[in-house]
């Protein structure tokens, strides 16, 4: 299982999968981060440092893909978006938006369905392109430090080289997802 992690198509399949996370909520990117930065740690290979970056890339990249779909689509135009569930998302990252468009940027890298309808809110709301992409590229970079440092930090606590480092990592990083999931939810009641 490590020689598929640390092989040459890790980092790119990393970058799909943290790529996809920006549109799809189920796609493992968090996770994905979190096991490669595991594995980089354990055995050197891929350097933390590309996982980082690539991460970053890639999460930047999706955001900036959501803000381009609402900038250019809206937030109304297929069923999907008028359900109920999701206008009131769009509606809660709008009054977001409104009070604090960085914070609110930061925050939402790391809630998966905010992540997504701020984005397109974001785009929708015709957010000024430079102020969005610089914002969104330093909360992407944040986020894949982040993310890589739970994966490495645990690859170094936890004895029993790569393979036991991923599994915990993720099961680490899924805890701490859950844990935010958890605080937005009370915080927006």
């Amino acid at each position: 299982m490590s020689d598929l992690l640390a092989g040459p198509w890790a980092l790119a399949v990393m970058s799909l999968l943290v790529f996809g996370d920006s549109f799809f909520v189920v796609v493992p990117g968090e996770i994905a981060v979190t096991a490669l930065a595991a594995v980089s740690q354990s055995s050197g290979v891929p350097p933390l440092w590309a996982v980082i970056v690539c991460a970053g890339v890639a999460a930047a990249a999706g955001d900036a893909a959501c803000y381009l779909i609402g900038r250019t689509v809206g937030t109304e135009r297929w069923r999907w978006m008028r359900a109920p569930r999701v206008r009131q998302a769009l509606a809660w990252a709008g009054r977001r938006l409104d009070g604090g468009t960085a914070t609110v940027l930061f925050t939402a890298r790391f809630v998966p369905f905010a992540r997504l309808a701020i984005n397109l809110v974001a785009g929708a709301s015709r957010i000024h392109p430079g102020r969005y992409l610089c914002l969104v590229g330093v909360a992407a970079f944040g986020w894949a430090a982040y993310q890589s440092s739970v994966g490495a930090i645990v690859a170094v606590l936890v004895p029993g080289g790569p393979v036991v480092a991923v599994v915990v990592s993720v099961v680490v990083a899924l805890g701490l997802g859950a844990m935010i999931d958890l605080l937005s939810r009370r915080a927006r009641r």
